[in-house]
């Protein structure tokens, strides 16, 4: 045998017993392909699939040690396959297929904020005028203006309101954000707005126990605890973010404390800590007990189901689920004898989560969070195995914070630039600011308000919880106002994050010197990023709003309207001038000497009666007349969705779809 082809063999065999993290990495790969298909496969394809990852596991119990893991790699990914397409067919609903304007009557089983900061419900056993059972969504949901506060919003009150309903739309640009494929899975048949009073039909007749419970907790919290730092209270005890203004919401996102927000690993582990901490703190209190008790499992024994109670209220989202299961499995560790932080107790928190909800691989919440759990077990795994301990022992929880801070910043910041196109250049300085009192001070707050809320008696710790709050929130104000806090991104190409994450993945999970070769996809990565190149034009799935690049930015056509289109478009190109701003560059024709017109309203469309073939005429009503160019209006517009246009070298323009991008799946074929 070759010495080449001896090595190659001996660091395969080197990574027996090191296997296991590499599940989910397959599992995921599989769920990422389901998605990335242009076309639905269908149920004999999905049945062929898993036949065929069957035939590669049974293989894989039969064959040697070199091809056993190539066997269950492709049955993983098999697996994956399927288990994203039954879970598209298990959540399908009917999808409203017009625009609607009439009464609209329901359950409320959600409430938040919408991007412009008003209230929105979401309802579910939804009836609307003349539409039959089988055909109406069953959930919409609707943002609420104008004048409102005649009913008191409650989780499982029947309301009626007059709202104009659209289906869930497709990407804002070929690419995008695929809101179309978010809303399936959230079972959202239909979104819109009322401008009307909502009223009340009957009062909340059972169910919706959590909700309920979660919704009445925020109600004691947010009356005790006034103000921005008590929605900020009831946010991380209860997951209801609908008392937080847009203007604390952006400030803690470009401070890089948005994580505190969201209930995830740091609030499950704090609170699971804490609770078994206190729990080791009252058998050793009383050594009748805790020299004949096994007390450090009954301590994790008893924190198991608070860290459940606690995803219960937070309302189970991605983020939490993931952060209950990996305290659960830390918690079991303990009672089993096993090791508590590890790579294997990530993977198997991903499995499930993956097995529950395979769409949550899309979700920035579930790359982020699992991207920072990694790396820090990876890093501190590191230091722990090398008996690396830098300074005095009375020095060195500090450092881990700074550690721990720049480490999962770091892990983050790739995922989090590609998807909110921004990142935080004073991200470490607010969480060393933040984080540590999050710790030591809110959530054992939150914690003893939780015990004294049947008594009546959570005011003083409530009080306490306020006051660490109101240090983070001035952290964030006052780190998000410094000079160049928030740095801009453009939006990466599709293959730039995959790139990212199988470097990273290398680099953690591969055993041996081998693993520095995780830099060469990560290096791809980043000159697939410099390189991104913008498209030239971009065309609203309406036609009403158009961006044409130039030498100052994208301009765009209209100063107002279309704007959480204008928006994005103008975040993607990492872009931090406003709608107005922008708009204030288009010169009156398109700019840039490109050959194209952008027309707004049945006048204009008829005034327009000759134009050259080679131009492009946008307009947002249909064309009067037959004309020689390339006419785009929302005809053409409803069946390809949004439009990007890019220069070729001949100075013609290409056009790019979003329906091309996304192509035929279920989500799309309604």
């Amino acid at each position: 045998m070759p010495a080449f082809w001896q090595s190659i063999v001996a660091a395969w065999l080197a990574q027996r017993g090191h296997l296991f993290p590499w599940v989910p990495v397959f599992l995921g790969c599989g769920v990422g392909l389901y998605f990335a298909l242009k076309t639905e496969p269908t149920v004999p394809q999905l049945f062929v699939t898993a036949s065929t990852g069957a035939l590669c596991a049974g293989l894989a119990l039969r064959a040697g040690v070199l091809a056993a893991p190539l066997l269950w790699a492709a049955a993983l990914v098999a697996a994956g396959v399927c288990l994203a397409g039954a879970r598209a067919h298990q959540v399908a609903e009917p999808v409203l297929g017009w625009r609607y304007y009439g009464p609209v009557e329901g359950r409320i089983v959600g409430i938040d904020r919408s991007g412009s900061d008003a209230v929105r419900l979401t309802l579910d056993r939804v009836v609307l005028r003349d539409l039959p059972r089988t055909r109406t969504p069953a959930r919409v949901r609707v943002s609420l203006h104008g004048r409102q506060g005649f009913v008191k919003i409650r989780p499982g009150l029947r309301v009626i309101m007059t709202a104009h309903l659209s289906p869930p739309s497709g990407p804002v640009e070929p690419g995008g954000f695929d809101f179309q494929r978010h809303a399936w899975f959230e079972r959202l048949g239909a979104v819109g707005y009322t401008r009307t009073p909502v009223l009340a039909l009957a009062p909340p007749a059972g169910g919706l126990p959590l909700l309920r419970a979660r919704m009445a907790l925020s109600g004691r919290v947010q009356a005790a605890l006034p103000g921005e730092a008590g929605a900020f209270a009831a946010a991380i005890m209860t997951g209801d973010r609908s008392g937080m203004g847009q203007e604390t919401l952006t400030a803690l996102r470009h401070a890089n404390l948005a994580h505190l927000l969201a209930i995830s690993g740091l609030h499950m582990g704090l609170l699971a800590g804490f609770v078994f901490g206190a729990f080791r703190l009252l058998f050793a209190a009383v050594p009748a007990v805790g020299l004949r008790v096994p007390a450090k499992k009954l301590s994790a024994l008893m924190a198991l189901p608070v860290a459940a109670g606690y995803l219960g209220l937070s309302g189970g989202n991605i983020a939490t689920e993931r952060a209950f299961v990996m305290a659960a499995v830390a918690l079991v560790a303990v009672m089993v004898d096993r090791r508590v932080l590890s790579l294997r107790a990530v993977a198997v928190a991903a499995i499930i989560v993956l097995g529950l909800r395979p769409e949550a691989l899309l979700n920035p919440g579930f790359q982020m969070s699992f991207a920072a759990t990694t790396a820090l077990i990876a890093v501190f795994g590191w230091l722990r195995d090398h008996e690396i301990r830098p300074g005095p022992r009375w020095v060195q929880p500090a450092l881990a914070v700074v550690v721990s801070s720049a480490v999962a910043g770091a892990a983050t910041a790739p995922v989090a630039a590609a998807h909110f196109n921004h990142f935080a250049h004073y991200g470490l300085l607010a969480n060393l600011l933040s984080v540590p009192l999050m710790g030591v001070l809110v959530m054992p707050a939150a914690v003893l308000a939780a015990c004294l809320l049947p008594l009546g008696l959570e005011g003083v710790a409530l009080w306490v919880m306020g006051q660490g709050l109101s240090w983070i929130l001035g952290v964030a104000h006052w780190v998000s106002g410094l000079e160049g806090a928030r740095g801009t991104v453009v939006s990466p190409g599709p293959a730039v994050l995959p790139l990212v994450a199988l470097g990273a993945l290398v680099l953690v999970l591969w055993q041996g010197r081998a693993r520095l070769s995780g830099l060469a996809p990560m290096a791809a990565a980043a000159v697939l990023w410099l390189q991104t190149e913008r498209p030239e034009v971009l065309i609203s799935d309406t036609g009403g709003l158009v961006g044409v690049m130039t030498d100052t930015g994208r301009a765009l056509s209209r100063p107002r309207g279309a704007g959480f289109v204008a928006s994005v478009w103008l975040e993607n190109d990492g872009d931090t001038a406003d709608q107005a701003r922008a708009a204030a560059r288009w010169p009156g024709k398109a700019p840039g000497e490109l050959p194209l017109v952008a027309l707004r309203g049945k006048r204009a469309a008829r005034a327009l009666t000759d134009c050259e073939a080679e131009a492009w005429v946008i307009m947002n009503v249909a064309p009067p007349h037959a004309l020689p160019c390339r006419v785009v209006h929302p005809g053409t517009l409803r069946e390809s969705g949004a439009m990007a246009l890019y220069r070729l070298p001949d100075g013609s323009l290409r056009a790019v779809t979003a329906r091309a991008r996304t192509g035929t799946r279920l989500w799309t074929d309604q």
